[in-house]
Parts: structure tokens; sequence; C-alpha cells
């Protein structure tokens, strides 16, 4: 069993995918790579057909469902101790696994954030407005004071992910996560890591209908889940 899952929930993302494979496979960590394929239709796939790694596995989903289910799929093929989710864009650096290793193991936590914000925001202003629209709120209904519940460094033992139930099929995965994560009572600790945000034109996803939907996503989960 390796020590470390990286889930790669991969969608249109071509001109980065081999790269970020590449980035990950050299970390110096026990690991194994589980890239999941959501019905890309820009090459994606036929790139990650060229990749041979031993500890990479491919999964392809015949359409696109969603981050969640692509997340949910890595999920159910992962057999490391510890997961973390990796976005297949270059926005993050894996060398940072190594710190939040060092801050989950042995037994430090149950849920490590790689925060991106903790010297100030970079990146365009409608994220930057809606990235912290969307934490203060859950912050505020949770009780809680984090800097970023909505990085893609989400680090926890495979057990403790398994434990949450996890459903949502979109972008909104990662307000399940953090909501089950506070309603459960998780230790839940934050590590700043490294974050270059790229803009729309490099292919960023998130809209502002992504942002409203969040918004009623927290209410559902603190409320009515």
């Amino acid at each position: 069993m390796a020590l470390l899952t990286v889930i790669i929930p991969t969608y249109n993302e071509a001109k980065t995918v081999r790269q970020i494979i590449e980035r990950v496979n050299i970390v110096p960590i026990d690991k194994e790579i589980i890239v999941v394929d959501d019905g890309s239709s820009d090459g994606t796939d036929r790139i990650l057909r060229d990749i041979r790694l031993d500890n990479l596995k491919v999964i392809f989903h015949g359409s696109n469902r969603g981050k969640g289910s692509a997340l949910l799929t890595g999920l159910l093929n992962a057999s490391g101790e510890y997961v973390i989710i990796q976005d297949a864009d270059l926005e993050y650096d894996p060398q940072d696994y190594l710190k939040l290793l060092n801050e989950i193991r042995p037994d430090k936590c149950d849920l490590v954030l790689g925060a991106r914000f903790t010297k100030g925001y970079q990146g365009m202003l409608l994220p930057k407005l809606g990235n912290r629209i969307i934490t203060n709120l859950l912050n505020l209904l949770f009780g809680s004071g984090y800097n970023d519940f909505f990085t893609c460094y989400k680090m926890a033992k495979k057990t403790v992910f398994d434990s949450l139930h996890l459903k949502s099929k979109g972008f909104e995965i990662e307000i399940e996560i953090a909501s089950k994560a506070l309603k459960n009572i998780l230790r839940i600790k934050e590590i700043p890591v490294s974050y270059h945000p790229r803009n729309y034109s490099e292919g960023k996803k998130i809209r502002i209908k992504d942002g409203l939907f969040a918004v009623l996503t927290i209410l559902k989960y603190r409320f009515f889940s």
C-alpha cells in the first residue's frame, strides 16, 4: 500500500496534464497517482493514454460528470493511507505535499488544508471576491475561522474521506468536504502553500454562477443536511 494517493480530476487540460503528472511524480514520497479524465474533448485523453508510469492509474469517464464525480471515482480506486486532491493545472506546487504530510503525521490532525492566501490574495478580482464571500459565510455559519476552505489541497487519511460519505458531483464537492468536516468536528489545520493562479484565457473554469451555487450549497449543508 502506498503512503499517499494523489487524485487528479481532469477535464480539458491538454496543455498542462502531462506537466502536472511529471511534477507530482518527482515528489520524493511513496505514492500512487490516479488521474480521472472526466470526458475531456480537447485531446487530454490521448495524452493520458501515452503516459507510462508504474505508479500511474488513469480512469476515463465516458462523459463529463463534474469534478465531484471524478474525485469520487478516484477515492473508490485509491489504496494509499493518505489522499490528497491535485488539480490538473499548474496553480499549485506538488512539492508542498511534504509540508502537508509532515503536519498530518503522526495523527496530528484529521484534515490539513493548503492555504493559499495567508500572505494576501493573488489572482483576479472576481475569484478573489467570490472566495472571500463564501469563505466568510462558511466561517460565520459554522463558527470557524479558516483562511481558505476552497483550496484544492485537502489531505486526509483515506478512511477520513470515506467517513464523510461524499456525494456531490460538481465543484460543490469542496463545500461538502468542508461542511461535513466541521459538522463532524474533525481536527483541521491550515498550512501555507505556493499558489500561481491562472486566468480565464489560460483555462480557469470557475465562474460567477459557481459562486452563487456555492452560497446555496453552504446553506444546504448547514441547515438541511
